[in-house]
């Protein structure tokens, strides 16, 4: 990234509404260059139509640095995040917070994918016990659960499932919502006039800021633009992770539960045994084929029985589509509606089975999962000439986070000419509250002693810090015998990303100030606990990405000579920020971010990760580390 920018020298429009925004925060709001500096730069890259690529550090306040000039420019903005988290601060506080601000009107929305939102029609076919008991939905669902979901559909504005008070299983929600491969559209639809998820797009085309998810942004690439209104600025936050959710829009996914879904809702509409079940047995026995290369990357021709089973897989559906046209679909019936999601679903799955068959040569196809439910991928190696055909050409783009990846412009394929990059920093004095302590006195991670070294060395800064932990670990193996070894050897308690769903960790976590959190990669990014209560953060490996990852993989044969610097020590560098970003999330935060992999002191690329973190004080001296943790834990 670019050099820290100090704040803009002369006052702008947008830099004085933004102080003046900033001063009416509660408490007066903060002095914050970096936020200033950020919004001037925004200001800027929308003006000149520029794109922008901004690193700003915990604290910064990134959400108004962007919003404020957003909303002044005049233009439709989308803002794409990664994590509900974000989506829902946006909406819930900092848009509404805005809006109230400024001297003129701001309008804004939210819109999520289909499958967000109840469906009314499927809430309809709910009525009818004859039609659905066909489709295999309501009878695999808790009828208390479906009995809760009416009563609040019929009184909910939005529809939207965050609105819930209690998640619903699967099953439930599966019974009473759509996805977009499935929806037949608001005009092919009985309910298409009152369908939630037509109100929200509708309010989307009429707001000045549009806020989704980053995963509804690339299918809104992927579709060629058809998915979002019309917009000539788009805000990436968590931009970090832009590459792998355009990957996986832009790929293909097979599973033979997809295959299921689809004859149940086929046997709904079609009275035609033979056919409908030839399309759940193409599925599960291209599941069968499947579970013997779980693992594995599919190179060059696919392998003949895998080739074989999508080709059988293919002309099930063919028949099934051509069953599926003697069913009427212009009746505003439950039997129309069905009928075009049906059609909707097999043309979706024929054509990804068409692409997996001529898979290009700049795309990776592997099977992952378990060999009971195995999936068959495909994506782009590479999503720059991606991005650059249909979105930098196309749209002004800020791109911000608080870990920017190193070689970003490059993975990302930002053209060099038309791109600013901006490093706004910090406002937290993390030189004087953090310490970064590594363990250059252990073994390599590779070597079979470095185990019981590490368990020994976190013990030991775990009794130092009175408990206190946030413990992340590159794996599952990892975790579960760290906390074998440890929870009976620690007086304080310990908590495993296996004992509760995140929301209620993370909860546990932060109100016992003692309790220790043990948890994997789920855990390195995304979790916001300040104060005492997290005053250590441990790190066991530089977390390199595995060898045989196949996107990974196929990465950096692309890269070539450029392959550890472009993808594993930049992967490795965004996520070990990420996970030491977990320690300071306020100015008053204090304590030690632990490594206790050496690497980090001795390898030649070290630099490249110490430098990608936040700019605390560094030590290999645990003594060092537990006298200013029990300083920390002492105040």
């Amino acid at each position: 990234m670019a050099p820290e920018a100090p704040p803009p020298a002369v006052p702008t429009p947008t830099t004085r509404t933004l102080a003046a925004v900033a001063a009416a925060l509660p408490g007066g709001g903060e002095d914050r260059p970096g936020q200033q500096a950020m919004a001037a730069a925004v200001e800027r890259a929308i003006r000149e139509r520029r794109h922008l690529l901004v690193q700003a550090g915990t604290g910064t306040g990134k959400s108004l640095a962007y919003l404020v000039p957003a909303a002044l420019s005049g233009r439709p903005v989308v803002v794409a995040t990664a994590t509900k988290a974000l989506q829902d601060q946006l909406v819930g506080k900092d848009l509404p917070f805005v809006a109230d601000h400024l001297e003129g009107e701001l309008s804004y929305a939210v819109l999520k994918g289909r499958s967000n939102y109840v469906c009314r029609q499927r809430l309809g076919e709910l009525d009818a016990p004859d039609q659905l008991a066909l489709d295999g939905l309501a009878e695999r669902a808790p009828e208390e659960e479906l009995r809760a979901l009416r009563e609040w559909a019929a009184t909910t504005p939005t529809g939207d499932r965050a609105e819930l008070a209690v998640e619903p299983s699967p099953a439930a929600w599966a019974a009473v919502s759509v996805g977009a491969r499935e929806c037949p559209g608001a005009q092919r639809c009985p309910k298409g006039d009152t369908c939630f998820t037509e109100v929200a797009r509708r309010a989307a085309g009429e707001a000045d800021v549009v806020v989704v998810n980053l995963h509804l942004y690339g299918l809104h690439l992927e579709s060629g633009g058809a998915v979002l209104p019309a917009h000539d600025l788009v805000v990436v936050d968590e931009a970090h992770q832009l590459e792998d959710v355009i990957s996986s829009t832009f790929g293909v996914d097979l599973t033979a539960g997809r295959f299921a879904a689809l004859a149940r809702t086929a046997r709904s509409v079609l009275e035609d045994p033979a056919t409908n079940d030839a399309v759940e047995t193409a599925g599960i026995a291209l599941a069968a084929t499947l579970a013997d290369h779980v693992g594995r990357r599919l190179r060059g021709a696919l392998d003949p029985d895998i080739a074989d089973a999508l080709v059988t897989a293919r002309l099930a559906l063919e028949g099934l589509a051509s069953g599926l046209r003697a069913v009427p679909t212009d009746r505003e019936d439950e039997t129309s509606a069905k009928a075009v999601r049906a059609q909707k679903t097999t043309g979706f799955l024929m054509a990804e089975i068409d692409s997996v068959l001529a898979t290009p040569p700049d795309h990776v196809a592997w099977v992952e999962g378990p060999e009971a439910s195995p999936s068959l991928r495909v994506a782009p190696v590479d999503v720059g000439p991606t991005l650059a055909e249909r979105l930098w050409s196309e749209t002004t783009a800020v791109l911000t986070s608080a870990t920017v990846p190193p070689a970003a412009v490059t993975r990302l394929g930002l053209p060099a000419d038309r791109v600013d990059q901006l490093d706004v920093g910090s406002p937290f004095d993390h030189a004087g509250h953090a310490l970064l302590y590594c363990a250059a006195h252990l073994p390599d991670p590779r070597e079979a002693s470095w185990e019981g070294a590490a368990h020994a060395e976190l013990r030991a800064l775990i009794e130092a810090a009175g408990g206190r932990t946030l413990a992340l670990f590159t794996s599952y193996r990892a975790m579960d015998a760290a906390v074998e070894v440890l929870r009976p050897r620690l007086d304080v308690p310990v908590l495993t990303q296996r004992d509760r769903p995140k929301p209620a960790l993370v909860a546990a976590f932060t109100e016992d100030e003692p309790t220790c959190l043990f948890a994997t990669m789920g855990f390195w990014q995304g979790v916001d606990v300040p104060g005492r209560t997290l005053s250590l953060v441990t790190i066991d490996r530089i977390p390199f990405p595995r060898p045989d990852e196949p996107l990974t993989q196929a990465r950096r044969e692309a890269a070539r000579a450029d392959a550890f610097r472009l993808v594993d020590l930049d992967r490795a560098a965004t996520l070990l920020a990420q996970g030491a970003g977990r320690l300071v999330r306020g100015a008053e935060d204090r304590g030690v971010v632990a490594v206790l992999d050496p690497r980090l002191a001795t390898r030649s690329y070290r630099w490249d990760l110490v430098n990608a973190l936040p700019p605390m004080r560094r030590t290999k001296d645990r003594a060092e580390a537990e006298a200013f943790l029990r300083e920390v834990t002492a105040d």
